[in-house]
């Protein structure tokens, strides 16, 4: 039987050696058998047990990015169809979004209803882009925690690094939130489809417990 692992799609997006190594350490950590794989190749969505898509940048050239990549029909199979664990992270979860607003309107992957919007805290004095640690807030809209929340807490701090937020058109696909002159989603989901808006690789213990949810699922 072939070894699970973690597909880490390479779109030409993100810091995929810092996401690799952050889940290199949980899988040590708690002796899990899965490899991690960083990969611009679609046929490797097919075998693996979970995909992660990272992002960093603009909403409009992630995208342009992963369409070029010839990914979208591989992810659309494995993660739609055959549901396997998918996790979005900072722009990687933006794209799960029907449009982006930045520089225009763009489409997005359209996976999680909502459209990822400018910040605009009520504080003028809070500097864009939000960029540093901040505690997030579980909402409690569903009688079932997902189960990527399991020994997460509200305290716990999360690094955020962004200009834009995701707007849920539903509420019940908001997990957590966090405060930035305002409500600032998070984290999103729905069923195997997972986003955080913050850097998990970048955010210590907290970050870890999340990953190694993710991994169990």
């Amino acid at each position: 039987m072939s070894k699970d692992y973690v597909a880490i799609i390479d779109y030409g997006s993100g810091n995929l050696r810092s996401a690799a190594k952050a889940f290199e350490h949980v899988i040590a950590e708690h002796g899990l058998d899965v490899d991690v794989r960083i990969t611009s190749a679609p046929d490797d969505l097919n075998g693996a047990s979970h995909i992660v898509l990272p992002g960093q940048g603009a909403f409009a050239d992630c995208m342009r990015g992963l369409r070029a990549s010839g990914m979208l029909p591989a992810l659309e199979a494995n993660v739609l169809e055959r549901k396997a664990p998918f996790l979005g992270i900072c722009v990687g979860m933006q794209l799960l979004a029907d449009n982006g607003l930045e520089h225009g309107e763009h489409e997005g992957l359209g996976w999680i209803s909502g459209d990822v919007v400018p910040m605009s805290p009520d504080d003028k004095a809070l500097k864009i882009p939000h960029m540093g640690w901040n505690i997030i807030d579980i909402t409690a809209l569903n009688a079932e925690p997902h189960p990527v929340l399991k020994g997460v807490n509200s305290e716990d701090h999360y690094y955020f690094v962004h200009s834009f937020m995701f707007q849920c058109k539903e509420e019940r696909n908001v997990l957590a939130k966090t405060s930035y002159g305002g409500d600032v989603t998070a984290i999103i989901a729905d069923a195997n489809i997972i986003g955080v808006q913050f850097h998990p690789e970048k955010s210590q213990k907290s970050g870890m417990k999340l990953l190694h949810n993710f991994l169990t699922l």
